[in-house]
């Protein structure tokens, strides 16, 4: 459960049992996510000096090198508070707000990612609400629940549930086709992939797999 921002520079994940959301940001004296000021010295790699007796000659302090100082940290991180169980999350396509779906207590926190803080919960009654997807557009989100039959849709702009699409079990797993034309969501109890048409919001085909589908994602060949 991690989300990645465009500029590779904030990293979010979900804590199901903290009730957080963590927004982790590279630090100013950071440099490729480590080796700032203080970091790895030439020919360490990012864990930083071998141990005592270990391949690398003498211990930090050792003839011809100074002791190693304290490195700053290379991330810094918020905890924000949401609602509980947070576990489906995804950060908007215009990388301004996270929403993250509450899978116990059946809500929707939407986070200002700027100002690192909860600006909204929204009611979306689900049993237990399992990965949240927006669409490439930044529209539409799209909620799976592990413990309904229901595949929730809701309105961004609007900030409401717009639909409820049959899928005939539980699901987990949603995947967004990149021109927005299709999702796949996985469906436990149906052993296969439902695919969603974006533009009519309706069933639109089903793709056998193992039983028990759960994560998604796109392989690239080159």
């Amino acid at each position: 459960m991690i989300a990645v921002s465009k500029d590779c520079q904030k990293i979010f994940t979900s804590n199901v049992n903290s009730d957080t959301i963590s927004l982790i940001e590279k630090s100013s004296g950071s440099r490729d996510g480590f080796g700032g000021p203080g970091g790895p010295r030439p020919g360490e790699g990012p864990g930083g000096p071998p141990p005592f007796g270990g391949q690398g000659g003498p211990p930090p302090g050792g003839p011809g090198r100074p002791p190693a100082g304290p490195r700053p940290p290379d991330w810094n991180e918020t905890h924000i508070e949401v609602g509980h169980g947070p576990e489906g999350f995804d950060l908007s396509p215009d990388g301004k707000e996270i929403w993250a779906a509450n899978s116990h207590d059946g809500t929707v926190s939407i986070i200002d990612v700027s100002k690192k803080a909860v600006i909204e919960t929204l009611s979306v009654p689900s049993r237990f609400a399992n990965r949240l997807k927006f669409t490439p557009d930044g529209k539409v989100v799209l909620i799976s629940d592990l413990g309904g039959n229901d595949l929730v849709v809701m309105d961004v702009s609007k900030r409401k549930e717009i639909k409820r699409i049959k899928l005939g079990g539980g699901s987990a797993g949603i995947l967004m086709q990149p021109d927005g034309a299709r999702a796949y969501v996985a469906v436990g109890s149906e052993d296969g992939i439902t695919v969603i048409d974006l533009k009519t919001l309706e069933v639109a085909g089903h793709i056998d797999s193992g039983p028990g589908p759960d994560g998604l994602a796109w392989a690239a060949r080159n």
